[in-house]
């Protein structure tokens, strides 16, 4: 049984011109367990409301959903034994103020049967030097991470993370992903959203692009849109100017480059399409 299943999702939303907007228009997916699965897609593609929904917060007009074997729609909200198996780090939140990050992260503790150490949680978003600060005195950056502590301090099977580095320096970020990393060996299954290419890169097993509400397609980021066979891109300067060519033979390109050039081809460059490319193009932009 996969970690996550849904099959025909559909939900709208009343619009003043066209009397109702599909956000989710039909869409399929399967996440495994244990897995690291990105969606990316631009503002306005249906992103949030899949993960909404999949979270059992809102409602879908149709369509089949399961996490970890149950329907979230039908899950009350007084149900605490399937919502402390999963974990959500949202966008932006604004509660606890007052309290201290210590304080924050051991008061969230008590809601799980089973919660992490608090301590060990603060050490690992990288808060230590935080702990006694006040919620309402954190960096933007700073209150991401105890977004994330409040999402993991749980021990989740499934942790949906919505744009979970908004705000992190290139740092952070990256102690960031090692955590997710290190989540991910223990066996928890992850659902990321970001705008952040090179994120989705770094940590997912697949990508799925979502566009009006309907996935375009998934694949490893290696294979996505066809980018391990894509032909690669060779610049050089010739007689003062810039020159380029595409090729499904970048290798034997060089060579005869290199053999008129007799050895150092000039600003030599070889470069197949990056992640950012092929998403840019999935989405209709140029």
């Amino acid at each position: 049984m996969s970690a996550i299943s849904v099959t025909g999702l559909t939900k709208s939303y009343p619009d003043k011109v066209l009397g109702k907007k599909m956000a989710v228009d039909g869409l399929d997916l399967e996440v495994a367990h244990g897995e690291i699965f990105a969606i990316l897609g631009p503002n306005g593609a249906g992103k949030t409301t899949t993960v909404e929904i999949l979270e059992g917060y809102r409602q879908r007009d149709g369509g089949a959903v399961t996490v970890l074997g149950q329907d979230p729609g039908a899950i009350s909200k007084s149900d605490r034994a399937w919502r402390s198996r999963i974990g959500i780090v949202l966008q932006s939140t604004h509660d606890a103020a007052d309290l201290t990050v210590r304080e924050s992260v051991s008061h969230f503790s008590h809601y799980y049967p089973n919660p992490r150490d608090p301590q060990e949680v603060i050490a690992a978003v990288g808060l230590l030097e935080k702990a006694e600060a006040k919620v309402g005195t954190l960096s933007g950056g700073q209150r991401r991470r105890l977004d994330v502590a409040l999402g993991i301090i749980g021990r989740p099977e499934i942790l949906f993370l919505d744009e979970p580095t908004t705000g992190f320096d290139p740092e952070a970020r990256r102690s960031f992903w090692d955590l997710i990393r290190e989540l991910k060996k223990s066996g928890t299954t992850i659902l990321l959203t970001t705008h952040y290419l090179d994120e989705a890169e770094a940590l997912a097993d697949r990508v799925a692009v979502i566009t009006n509400g309907r996935i375009v397609e998934v694949a490893t980021p290696a294979t996505l849109g066809g980018r391990n066979t894509a032909k690669a891109r060779i610049t050089w300067i010739e007689e003062g100017s810039y020159q380029e060519l595409e090729s499904d033979d970048p290798t034997g390109e060089v060579m005869r480059l290199s053999q008129r050039f007799n050895g150092e081809i000039p600003e030599l460059t070889v470069t197949r399409p990056t992640l950012e490319d092929i998403y840019l193009k999935m989405i209709g932009h140029s």
